[in-house]
């Protein structure tokens, strides 16, 4: 089987970041696949699966109720090796273009101290799993040392 492009990018060189994954079309729509790399690739520990959930909940939250954003939101969730999360905009965007969404989603998530939205029976499979004190540590970590000072080492795929 051919390769898909998320796998053609080297890891050992992939830095904490935001980057474009991907491009695809939808009829004439254009739809933009972000990568939000938070750890390092094998050299940083992954997140574990509680502050993922954590920031999976409040991100697509926020997201789906941001007043520019949210009619543009198609997908927000994590990634299967747990050192980032995926985006996904209706639009042709390039990383450059989405920073101060990142820095306000980011300054809100490391904020934030209220109940975690859905963390319930009732709204989700396995709420019981949400660290909010850790999700509010790698938000911060992620705005500070990566958002608030990004550059295109940062925003664009390493060759």
């Amino acid at each position: 089987m051919k390769k898909i492009a998320s796998f053609t990018i080297d890891h050992m060189k992939l830095l904490p970041g935001l980057y474009v994954s991907r491009k695809d079309y939808v009829g004439q729509e254009v739809i933009t696949t972000f990568d939000i790399r938070m750890t390092r690739p094998n050299f940083e520990p992954v997140m574990n699966t509680a502050e993922v959930h954590t920031i999976e909940h409040l991100a697509a939250t926020f997201l789906r109720n941001h007043p520019i954003y949210a009619e543009k939101i198609v997908y927000f969730g994590p990634m299967g090796c747990r050192t980032g999360f995926y985006l996904i905009l209706a639009g042709d965007y390039a990383s450059k273009d989405i920073v101060p969404l990142m820095i306000e989603l980011f300054t809100f998530m490391k904020e934030y101290k209220d109940e975690v939205p859905g963390a319930c029976a009732k709204d989700c499979g396995n709420y019981l799993d949400m660290n909010l004190n850790m999700a509010n540590y790698l938000s911060k970590k992620y705005l500070e040392d990566v958002l608030l000072k990004i550059d295109d080492t940062r925003l664009i795929y390493p060759n």
